[in-house]
């Protein structure tokens, strides 16, 4: 167990994981985020293959719609 600094709060993560594990255990539909990992864009098609170590950092921006 490790632990990644999601939104600038350290959070608990079963590292290494990749994103899209992590954002399923936090409760995010994938399909319904943007994700910055360690300062860089990630294309939501990365999300189930880039990995995620202890320490790394995420920014996660829920879309949402409306008029």
């Amino acid at each position: 167990m490790g632990q990644v600094i999601a939104n600038g709060e350290k959070t608990e993560a079963n590292t290494p994981c990749t994103i899209a594990a992590f954002l399923e255990s936090q409760g995010f539909l994938p399909k319904s985020v943007v994700v910055e990992h360690n300062l860089e864009a990630v294309a939501p098609s990365e999300f189930a293959s880039r990995e995620l170590k202890d320490g790394d950092r995420l920014e996660i921006v829920k879309i949402v719609a409306g008029g």
